[in-house]
């Protein structure tokens, strides 16, 4: 084993030489060479949560350059609500039904190569955004851009549930959730300076995010793609010890993915998201609306809920790994976030407001996010995460397909849009009375079998 292999092995974050595809591989270093067809060199798990991270960056910096400029849209196109809303829906529309077949796409041809492709067609969907004339082209253009998008979670998780070590896989997926967060101020502070401070055009941001967007699809590829090179060894390797009758065949059951435990999960962040992407949508235009905040200012309050979840993320996975059971935990932060649901539209002091924010940001979606990853990734076979992931963020992008519209139809019926808020928070609560009902991690043990004869069982 050269040197670099045995640091990477001794990372804190990584799991076992045994536990990676290909790591005992014993073929000549010319041939090991042509399996790494990219950057030549195996990242390490540091290189995977970063790049990961700084992907989720501009997924959701694109997602969220949309929300402070929809006042200026909706009076250059002479829109209602419910049609704001619906930019944001057919977005989502695209990106959720990519979810379920990017999963099992992944898992088959290479997750690397499937983020990389469906990154690229994302940022050349941004940069097209910024180019329509009008509504109706407008709109065709977000549900490329969502094609491109929903082939991200899946495979991203998918490879770091796979390649980090499972002490620490809840903590590596904070992590790489924080890009999310800073994305979504990124995108908030970034539209609202560039269109309100600088007074350029909102298509601008479009433009200047969707370039970015191209760059980072480059780094990932060449730093990453060394990953697929040692998923497929394995699968060759699995392959010819089950031809020699070293390991017999297990045919995988999708029942695996539709235990109590991933139904419940599915109906979990169902709930979380859908408040999350209401408030996500909205908030900007409510602050601006309802609360009489200065445009150029409601970018940064906004910003206040991916800030917050930062900190809030990484110790409360820091906790959960310390957990024999993190149900609890999880139900008493879904709770914790219909409250603060309820609180910001409904208090009428600013100060409250701010308060609600931030403490939502601690315990909301971002935070909750990784805690349910790692225990969807503790009841699930690991050669089947894409697919699971590909279920789970399904099941949390069909409530973003509806959200944003329909809080934006509730408030032209209502002359409200604290009814939208207050929707979000009645579903998070049943969300977080239905997960009081899932069992203890059960995972099917298909990956024994499937081994072959020569390969240690896979370190807990």
């Amino acid at each position: 084993m050269n040197q670099a292999a045995k640091s990477l092995q001794e990372h804190p974050l990584n799991v076992s030489t045994a536990e990676k595809p290909g790591a005992a591989d014993t073929t000549p270093p010319a041939t090991r060479r042509r399996l790494l067809p990219v950057s030549g060199k195996r990242p390490g798990p540091v290189a995977v949560t970063v790049l990961f991270s700084l992907g989720w960056v501009f997924m959701y910096a694109d997602r969220n350059i949309l929300s402070p400029v929809m006042s200026v849209i909706q009076e250059q196109w002479g829109l209602n609500k419910g049609q704001l809303g619906l930019m944001s829906t057919v977005f989502f529309l695209t990106y959720a039904l990519m979810q379920i077949p990017t999963g099992y796409l992944a898992d088959r041809i290479g997750r690397v190569k499937v983020v990389v492709a469906g990154y690229v067609v994302f940022g050349i969907g941004t940069i097209l955004s910024g180019f329509a004339p009008g509504f109706m082209v407008f709109l065709l253009m977000r549900a490329f851009t969502g094609i491109g998008e929903g082939t991200f979670y899946s495979p991203v998780y998918g490879i770091s549930s796979s390649y980090i070590s499972d002490k620490w896989r809840g903590v590596s997926a904070a992590l790489i959730n924080s890009g999310m967060a800073v994305g979504i101020s990124l995108g908030f502070i970034g539209s609202s300076y560039l269109t309100f401070t600088l007074g350029l055009e909102w298509h601008v941001t479009f433009l200047i995010f969707g370039a970015a967007t191209l760059i980072v699809a480059f780094l990932i590829n060449y730093y990453l793609s060394p990953i697929d090179a040692e998923h497929k060894a394995q699968a060759a390797k699995t392959a010819e010890a089950e031809l020699n009758g070293a390991a017999p065949a297990v045919k995988e059951s999708n029942k695996a993915l539709f235990t109590r435990n991933h139904l419940l999960t599915y109906v979990l962040i169902f709930c979380s998201l859908y408040g999350f992407f209401s408030m996500l949508t909205w908030l900007p235009t409510y602050l601006q609306q309802v609360r009489d905040v200065a445009p150029s200012q409601t970018g940064i309050i906004a910003s206040l809920v991916p800030w917050a979840s930062i900190p809030g993320a990484i110790l409360l996975s820091m906790l959960a790994r310390r957990l024999r059971n993190t149900r609890p935990l999880i139900v008493l932060l879904a709770v914790l976030g219909g409250l603060c649901q309820i609180l910001v539209p409904m208090t009428g002091d600013y100060s409250l407001m701010i308060v609600g924010l931030v403490v939502y940001g601690l315990v909301g979606k971002l935070a909750l996010d990784p805690i349910l990853i790692a225990f969807l990734a503790e009841n699930t076979p690991r050669s089947m995460y894409s697919r699971a992931y590909g279920y789970f963020n399904f099941a949390g992008m069909l409530s973003s397909i509806f959200a944003p519209y329909i809080t934006g139809a509730l408030a032209d019926a209502t002359g409200a849009l604290e009814a939208g808020f207050y929707l979000s928070a009645v579903l998070l609560l049943i969300g977080a009375v239905a997960f009081c009902f899932t069992q203890p991690a059960a995972v099917p043990e298909l990956e024994p079998a499937a081994r072959p004869a020569d390969e240690p069982a896979l370190a807990k």
